[in-house]
Parts: C-alpha cells; sequence; structure tokens
C-alpha cells in the first residue's frame, strides 16, 4: 500500500535539488524577505557608513520594577520599588545601571558588566535584562 508521500533519500536531502521543495516534491513557492542571506557585516556598498560600528558610547533605558528581591547594585546594595534600567555600551563593554524612578544617582548592577564585541548587539542584551529583571507580578 502506498501512502502517496514522497521519500526523500539522504543523497537527495544534502544536495543542492532539495533546496526549495517540499515534502511532495513540488517547488516551495519563493517568498520575500527583506534582507535574506544578507550578512549584518556584509561591508558592502549601501552607505559611506555600511558595515562600520557605531561610534561612540550608547545606551538603552526602561523603567521597571523588580521582584520582591529588587536588584542588587555595587554602590547601596539592593534597590526595590520603580526604577530605571540603563543598559550601556562603550569601549566594547556592556554595563547594567539602575536608578530608582526619577532620581539623578545610577547604580552599577552587581556582575552585569560583560565584552560585547558588536554594538549592534545592544538592544538585545537590554532586552533580555529587562526579560530578567522586571517582575512587576513579582
Amino acid at each position: 500500500m502506498h501512502s502517496g508521500k514522497r521519500v526523500v533519500t539522504a543523497a537527495e536531502e544534502s544536495g543542492p535539488a532539495a533546496a526549495g521543495m517540499t515534502a511532495d516534491g513540488t517547488a516551495e513557492t519563493p517568498a520575500a524577505v527583506p534582507g535574506a542571506g544578507m550578512v549584518a557585516d556584509s561591508g558592502g556598498a549601501a552607505g559611506p557608513q555600511s558595515g562600520a560600528p557605531a561610534a561612540g558610547p550608547q545606551s538603552r533605558t526602561t523603567d521597571i520594577v523588580p521582584g520582591p528581591g529588587g536588584v542588587m547594585t555595587d554602590e547601596v546594595g539592593v534597590v526595590t520599588g520603580d526604577l530605571t534600567l540603563r543598559t550601556e555600551y562603550a569601549d566594547g563593554k556592556v554595563t547594567l545601571r539602575v536608578q530608582y524612578k526619577d532620581a539623578d544617582e545610577w547604580y552599577a548592577v552587581t556582575g552585569a558588566s560583560v565584552a560585547l564585541a558588536d554594538p549592534a548587539g545592544l538592544d538585545a542584551v537590554h532586552d533580555v535584562a529587562v526579560g530578567l529583571l522586571n517582575r512587576p507580578e513579582g
């Protein structure tokens, strides 16, 4: 009894003929995906600063409410309540800092400074930090 499904051999699967094919052997419809196949550090001719790292320090900020344990800082210990988180990138390093919302003083989050080779990763690091530290429900 034949199920009508095509079995793809290992040779077919690994070869270029399998690219863009579905399980029944028909060609997939190409999808328009902006930037598909592009590499962020391609160094192409898109503009005068294409592929060049961003100059100077950068930062991202988001208001957070940490969980019951608060956020441990190097300068003052644990801080709790309504805070602002700032993720800073400078000199190849990313550092997390917090402040009481609308205050002037910033405090380094304990253990939250690490090398970051590509400043393009700043948004991702900031998003992860917010995801870990923002716990308004406890």
